[in-house]
């Protein structure tokens, strides 16, 4: 019977066949242990002489690292083993023997391993927390599904800013200038326009010269719009959002997060509601907390976010930052006109920002206000602003970062080790 090391489980006692490589091999004179992995899993398959023979044996004690193989045995409770079972071999067929693995179990720079990114994605560590990405990617999917959001796609390629920024990846497209997208809001913002509740889910670019530990010049962002929708009732949703996902890692994840040693007890808090402190308030608890630089009226950095956070036990939305530190199509405060709408939320344990959004202006004159402030005039605007002239009704909507969301959730130290092939400021490369 051929399986994967994921159902052994469901088979033992039973003799079964897997694909498998050989993550890892010690021997003695006459047992051999073969680390083996196969995508969905790892497993020790063990290999003793007496039972299986010489040749077998040989074979298997002649395995290289990352070596390909088909794999018999009988399926053997193990309680020492993560899965609860392991291999007792009976048959190896080797389909292709590796020569000369560069990753070697041993210590390896940085560099040396993101030049080796198209291998290293192989390692136990890696193949953990690129697991724990999917999980997010169908937990998102799942909230969104079943609270009626309908996924549409925005384009990649636009003619203009989504937030009237210059940090942007320039194209010609045929006669004309393009980008490419940095955020796909403003055609959500089109879509809840005519579906209610809408989400994107796909990539985007900022051509930022950044090297920080949060930041990628090509990330994943999922953007939902929703029509109907005032700030506080956007909150609500923001909360119960992120903690579908944390509990859906929880769940499914356990021997992910185990290997990662990911501290459980942290996400196991992260539950609806979060707490919410204001701009006004952030800046006095900074002041307080020795941050003599900071004023009113300046955006946060990684330092002050984290000095916020440290403060508590799950995410906290920082609320209601100076209208001119935010972007043009946030919606004024009805009681302070210098402050809007918006919150982002800070994650736990120094890991940032991982959403910001923001009611959307809905009024019209307002919004051409904000065009001629911005300098926002020319043609690759007119439909947006158009918006508000059919039909237009208070909305909101956020983005969540994929990548800081992982780095978070599984513990990992650099957004690089969240995404399979991660684009950096001085790397194109695999």
């Amino acid at each position: 019977m051929k399986t994967t090391i994921k159902k052994l489980s469901e088979h033992v006692g039973k003799t079964v066949t897997i694909g498998a490589w050989l993550s890892n091999k010690r021997s003695s004179g006459k047992i051999a242990f073969l680390q083996l992995r196969d995508g969905t899993g790892f497993v020790q398959g063990v290999v003793v002489k007496s039972e299986v023979g010489e040749e077998i044996f040989a074979k298997a004690k002649g395995l290289t690292q990352e070596s390909s193989l088909y794999v018999t045995g009988t399926v053997k409770e193990d309680e020492r083993s993560a899965l609860g079972v392991e291999l007792d071999v009976t048959d190896v067929e080797v389909l292709h023997q590796a020569v000369d693995y560069p990753i070697t179990p041993k210590e390896h720079g940085t560099e040396f391993l993101m030049d080796h990114r198209h291998l290293w994605i192989r390692s136990k560590r890696q193949h953990s927390i690129l697991k724990i990405r999917n999980e997010i990617i169908h937990a998102v999917n799942e909230f969104f599904y079943t609270n009626d959001f309908v996924k549409v796609d925005p384009p990649i390629l636009t003619g203009s800013s989504a937030e009237g920024t210059t940090s942007l990846f320039h194209t010609k497209y045929f006669e004309e200038d393009a980008y490419l997208s940095q955020s796909g809001q403003l055609y959500m913002e089109a879509a809840a326009m005519a579906l209610g509740k809408v989400y994107s889910f796909g990539p985007t670019f900022r051509a930022e010269k950044s090297k920080t530990r949060r930041h990628l010049i090509e990330f994943w962002m999922i953007e939902p719009e929703m029509a109907f929708v005032e700030h506080e009732e956007s909150l609500e949703i923001q909360e119960q959002f992120i903690s579908h996902i944390v509990q859906s890692v929880i769940k499914r994840c356990e021997n992910e997060l185990k290997t990662l040693g990911r501290d459980i007890s942290k996400l196991e808090n992260v539950k609806a509601p979060f707490p919410r402190v204001s701009y006004d308030d952030a800046i006095k608890m900074l002041k307080e907390k020795g941050f003599d630089d900071i004023e009113w009226g300046e955006d946060f950095g990684a330092p002050h976010e984290t000095a916020i956070a440290e403060s508590f036990d799950k995410p906290v939305f920082i609320t209601n930052y100076p209208k001119d530190i935010k972007a043009f199509y946030m919606k004024p405060d009805p009681n302070r006109d210098d402050v809007v709408l918006c919150a982002d939320l800070i994650a736990p344990e120094g890991y940032g920002e991982i959403i910001g959004g923001s009611q959307r202006i809905d009024d019209l004159a307002l919004m051409e206000q904000r065009y001629e402030e911005h300098g926002l005039t020319d043609d690759a605007y007119k439909w947006y602003l158009e918006l508000r002239k059919y039909g237009s009704v208070p909305h909101s909507g956020f983005g969540l970062g994929l990548e800081r969301t992982v780095a978070w959730i599984s513990g990992a130290e650099h957004v690089r080790e969240t995404i399979p092939f991660p684009r950096l400021l001085n790397r194109l490369y695999p």
